[in-house]
């Protein structure tokens, strides 16, 4: 009898024991942020830029102060990936509409055909709040040398390019950038599962502190 009664307290102790390495394991899992590393050269920072969104107002770094945001290049006549990355993009869109502290930058990699009409109509098909997801044009050089040198992309294979000069960036990288403008990641824009790791990688940026 006397057993038993040391078995049961035990067994309690080891429960309650159990009980409470769960409930910090939780408790910590669910307040300390995963750390996401930081990508380029130390000191690494988006430099500032302006460019023209959908409604014709000019866009600059100033817009994405202390926001968190995800960069991706296009353009509208693509045939080839950018129909697939811009349907996985309106999920992180959907994930986050209307947070404030998330925004997406699409640019194009065409300006000369990208204008602001070509690219209101284009936003058009993903119902995008243009105070949110922002669709930029401008000047190629400064375009592709914010692709270049601040988003640290590169181009990608694409057989549907066959009309664009040789010096033509087109990534399927989709670009995380965090609150200080630090580069926070890098996701294949066709892949759904790195997708969905983009959805989940902003909400732990958003845990952060700046």
């Amino acid at each position: 009898m006397k057993k038993n009664k040391i078995a049961v307290i035990l067994i309690s102790f080891f429960i309650i024991l159990a009980a409470v390495f769960m409930t910090y394991f939780y408790k910590v899992t669910r307040e300390q942020p995963k750390t996401l590393k930081v990508i380029g050269n130390p000191g690494h920072k988006v430099k500032p830029f302006a460019f023209i969104n959908q409604e014709g107002k000019t866009i600059t770094n100033a817009d994405v102060e202390g926001k968190i945001y995800v960069v991706e290049y296009f353009f509208t006549t693509c045939k080839g990936i950018c129909p697939r990355m811009n349907e996985n993009m309106s999920k992180v869109y959907a994930a986050y509409r209307g947070k404030n502290d998330v925004m997406i930058l699409s640019h194009t990699v065409d300006p000369l055909k990208d204008t602001v009409g070509a690219m209101k109509a284009y936003s058009l098909r993903f119902d995008a709040d243009p105070k949110q997801w922002e669709f930029l044009t401008g000047s190629k050089k400064e375009l592709y040398d914010m692709a270049r040198y601040s988003y640290l992309v590169t181009a990608a294979d694409d057989t549907a390019i066959t009309d664009i000069e040789s010096d033509f960036i087109h990534t399927d990288r989709f670009v995380l950038v965090d609150r200080g403008g630090r580069i926070r990641g890098q996701y294949k824009g066709t892949d759904i599962g790195e997708v969905n790791q983009l959805i989940g990688d902003i909400g732990e940026l958003l845990k952060e502190k700046e």
